[in-house]
């Protein structure tokens, strides 16, 4: 069964401005819809506010439950920037220092300062990559 092109979660309007609706959904880690959830610690569930810019002619109040929905490919870009790229820098530049310094701490350092120049790079291209992610209401 393949799976869908859409990703949606319900929500309820926090508060509309200018054309922008910002909606609180439930995140949920994969565990904690889990049936023994109540015996585990690791269960998270958290509240996130997600901006759409909506561009219907529908009235929306504060209040209001919505389906907010974003293609798949945005998240599992999404899923790349914030996890994966950043692992695969960190791992791969401490290996590279290791074999050409073989100082362990000098190249843990320089892996990190590598992380953070590729958050550094992450935050200046922050609207260009905010404009990437778009939700839409159903």
């Amino acid at each position: 069964m393949p799976e869908p092109e859409i990703i949606s979660h319900p929500g309820i309007v926090e508060k509309v401005d200018n054309g922008h609706v910002y909606v609180k959904i439930l995140a949920q880690s994969a565990c904690s819809s889990c049936h023994a959830k109540g015996a585990c610690t690791v269960a998270d569930m958290e509240e996130k506010v997600v901006e759409v810019v909506e561009t219907g002619n529908r009235e929306i109040h504060a209040g209001d439950q919505v389906m907010v929905s974003m293609k798949r490919k945005t998240g599992n870009l999404a899923v790349f920037l914030g996890y994966i790229l950043p692992f695969l820098i960190l791992f791969i530049t401490l290996i590279l220092m290791i074999l050409i310094t073989g100082k362990e701490g000098l190249s843990a350092l320089i892996a990190a300062i590598s992380l953070a120049l590729y958050y550094i790079v992450i935050y200046l291209l922050r609207l260009k990559i905010n404009s990437m992610f778009t939700f839409t209401l159903d």
